[in-house]
């Protein structure tokens, strides 16, 4: 059975933390780079982005 993280894991964080601060300089579709990046699957590449949203709106906080 999968096992169901409720906190966000180490590289969805990092992947997250990488789009508030780099999406300008990312030169292709952002999943795509985001797998290849961080190492992550598509679907955790979609939470990252998810994450970034929240963090750019000030609904997350990273360290939590």
């Amino acid at each position: 059975m999968e096992q169901i993280d409720l906190q966000p894991d180490e590289a969805v964080r990092l992947a997250a933390e990488f789009i508030v601060r780099g999406r300008n300089q990312v030169g292709q579709a952002l999943v795509p780079e985001i797998r290849t990046r961080f190492g992550v699957t598509t679907l955790q590449a979609v939470d990252a982005i998810r994450l970034a949203q929240k963090l750019r709106s000030g609904g997350a906080d990273v360290a939590a």
